[in-house]
């Protein structure tokens, strides 16, 4: 099982009704409405508002809010429940842009609701690429495309969504790490193939900004084993890297690895870090699955691209907050909203202006 479980899914990263939902719905005038609504709060210069709509996001960015989140419709719920308090928490996850994962098998529909939404609102967009052939190497987050040719196919699609809209993609959390790591499942040479396929389609689009994923600090500590993997997979065609996608490390850890990465490839590098979950840093207390909806988490640094550092292009939101890294520790399945766990996530956070 890989370490680093996905937001929406059926499978660990992805929730099945994902793309039904925003296909259906995010192209409609309320939607877009919304999402309007939501960036002309952002250009207000104001900060997140626990608890009053859709909250601006923080300064120096100019990503997009998800309108329709399970945390903004959790907010409307608790709202309508009398549980205020509650709901003023949750906002400070639904009020933040987070990444709409990619994962079935017509991904274009899907990319050009979100694009066009969030174009609408003046705002860019995260998406991640999630549909590698054996993806989570048949664990909690398995499916994808059944062939190369289907995924080429998939990846031309994604890329044709986009368009010419703006929009960061993270393509294939876990993919090269998991190879390098161990995947009997998956053939190297194929996978990287078609990763290095990907990057390029969607570097072809004007607007897009594209980091391959390259796992994080715990899993693949010797920063030497991803040189090879990662340039074969494209890594010198995209914008650079992401690091600790749905994981919990720090934001000192997970910048020290992508330097450490980023020298390793020869210097020039750059990387984006999900700081979705590690605000109070990785689990220590158990060996038992600790990246698996560890207790006592917290939110982290909210999205934003003013990282004090020339390297470090953004904190992201990668992975969704208050979705399932799967079941364990009395979680549901992987990606399913889990009200709860979101509560505590929320209440420890320690940034929420």
């Amino acid at each position: 099982m890989s370490p680093s479980q996905p937001p929406f899914r059926s499978p660990g990263r992805a929730r099945p009704r994902l793309a039904r939902l925003l296909a259906a719905t995010l192209l409609v005038s309320a939607v877009v409405s919304g999402a309007a609504q939501a960036g002309a709060a952002q250009a207000d210069g104001g900060g997140p508002r626990d608890g009053d709509g859709p909250a601006a996001v923080p300064a120096a960015t100019d990503f997009w809010v998800d309108p329709n989140s399970a945390a903004a419709r959790q907010v409307t719920a608790w709202r309508s429940q009398g549980r205020v308090a509650d709901a003023q928490l949750i906002q400070r996850i639904a009020g933040r842009p987070q990444a709409v994962w990619l994962y079935g098998a017509d991904p274009g529909p899907t990319a050009r609701a979100v694009t066009l939404a969030a174009t609408e609102a003046r705002r860019t967009p995260v998406l991640v690429a999630y549909f590698i052939p054996h993806r989570d190497c048949g664990d909690y987050s398995s499916g994808g495309a059944t062939t190369a040719a289907e995924y080429r196919t998939w990846a031309d699609e994604l890329a044709a969504g986009i368009g010419d809209r703006a929009a960061y993609v993270i393509v294939e959390p876990d993919a090269v790490a998991q190879e390098i790591a161990g995947c009997a499942k998956a053939d190297a040479d194929e996978r990287y193939g078609l990763l290095a396929h990907v990057v390029d389609r969607l570097k072809a689009r004007p607007h897009t900004k594209v980091y391959l994923d390259a796992g994080n600090t715990g899993w693949i500590p010797d920063e030497r084993r991803l040189v090879a993997p990662l340039r074969q997979s494209g890594v010198d065609k995209a914008d650079g890297f992401a690091v600790n996608t749905s994981n919990y490390h720090t934001n000192a850890e997970s910048s020290e690895y992508g330097h450490r990465i980023a020298a390793a490839l020869g210097g020039n590098s750059h990387f984006v870090v999900d700081s979705s979950r590690n605000g109070n840093g990785p689990y220590t207390d158990s060996t038992d699955e600790p990246w698996c909806n560890p207790p006592g988490r917290a939110l982290g640094t909210p999205p934003t691209t003013a990282t004090g550092d020339p390297a470090l292009d953004a904190y992201l939101w990668i992975k969704r907050p208050g979705e399932s890294d799967g079941t364990c520790r009395g979680g549901p399945k992987a990606g399913q909203w889990w009200p709860e766990y979101a509560l505590g996530l929320a209440s420890r956070a320690r940034q929420v202006g």
